[in-house]
């Protein structure tokens, strides 16, 4: 049940469907993501992450995340990911516009009692 869900959200990541990624988040959702062992964005709340993903949509052209790995703990589930992307835009780090961006990562889903996505946790 948690595996499909987390695969029902990478591929509305995928495809840049919003309504979709924010479908199994519970409304007060903690987004962090953490990058180079550093808390670079916190969201808290389903709106909150509606709009961020919103905004992401225009940062590349395309996007796709691929699931190598699944490790359930529990109520969380850790998966291993290959992120690939074409840059929409220039970045301050360097990144331009057209830029292939590879990258590999983890994620961590955290779900309540009731299967709703509680925390979610991008790691790269």
């Amino acid at each position: 049940m948690k595996e499909e869900i987390i695969q029902e959200y990478i591929n509305a990541y995928n495809s840049k469907d919003v309504n979709k990624m924010i479908e199994n988040l519970s409304d007060d959702v903690l987004f962090e993501n953490i990058s180079n062992h550093e808390v670079t964005l916190s969201i808290q709340g389903k709106d909150a992450f509606r709009e961020q993903a919103i905004t992401a949509l225009s940062y590349f052209s395309t996007r796709k995340q691929t699931i190598l790995k699944t490790r359930p703990n529990g109520n969380s589930v850790e998966i291993d990911i290959d992120y690939e992307a074409i840059a929409a835009m220039d970045f301050p780090n360097g990144i331009k516009k057209g830029d292939k961006v590879k990258l590999k990562g983890k994620s961590i889903f955290e779900f309540s009692q009731n299967g709703k996505i509680v925390k979610l946790t991008d790691i790269s």
